[in-house]
């Protein structure tokens, strides 16, 4: 079923994981913050590996199985802080690109609110980050579900 190996061909993804790694360890943005904006995306892009990944990751950190379940519907829950309300609409307007208007200038004025510019750009980087895993896994057709905590 799957169509490559992510693994065989993991010297080619070195750039992709070195971004992703720089976001972590800059350390400016909150760990569950970035497994909430990872699995939002992955949510979105429909990539069952990351998502397999992230939700692990994200319970081995301590996120609770109820916002990890809720997330979908952030927008209708008080289970998020207004730091995280702001990353995901910030992530998921990156994703669903439709024009160069896509990211509003009113969401940019919220963001810069709750994040210095460092952040937001860490921010903006991750979701760039996933959005690459996402859709290499899924044109690689990588199967999900066999996932170990802490193993990427």
């Amino acid at each position: 079923m799957t169509r490559f190996s992510i693994q065989r061909h993991y010297a080619a993804m070195q750039p992709l994981i070195a971004l992703s790694q720089g976001v972590h360890t800059a350390g400016r943005l909150e760990p569950a913050l970035i497994e909430l904006v990872l699995m939002r995306v992955s949510q979105i892009n429909g990539c069952a590996y990351c998502l397999d990944m992230h939700s692990k990751d994200a319970r081995a950190a301590g996120e609770t199985e109820q916002r990890l379940y809720m997330l979908p519907a952030w927008r209708e829950t008080k289970a998020y802080s207004e730091r995280e309300q702001i990353a995901l609409a910030w992530a998921e307007e990156l994703t669903e690109l439709a024009s160069h208007e896509a990211v509003s200038d009113v969401l940019y004025e919220r963001a810069r609110q709750q994040f210095e510019e460092a952040e937001l750009v860490d921010l903006t980087m991750l979701v760039v980050a996933i959005n690459g895993f996402n859709r290499i896994n899924i044109a690689a057709r990588t199967i999900g579900g066999s996932y170990k905590p802490g193993a990427h």
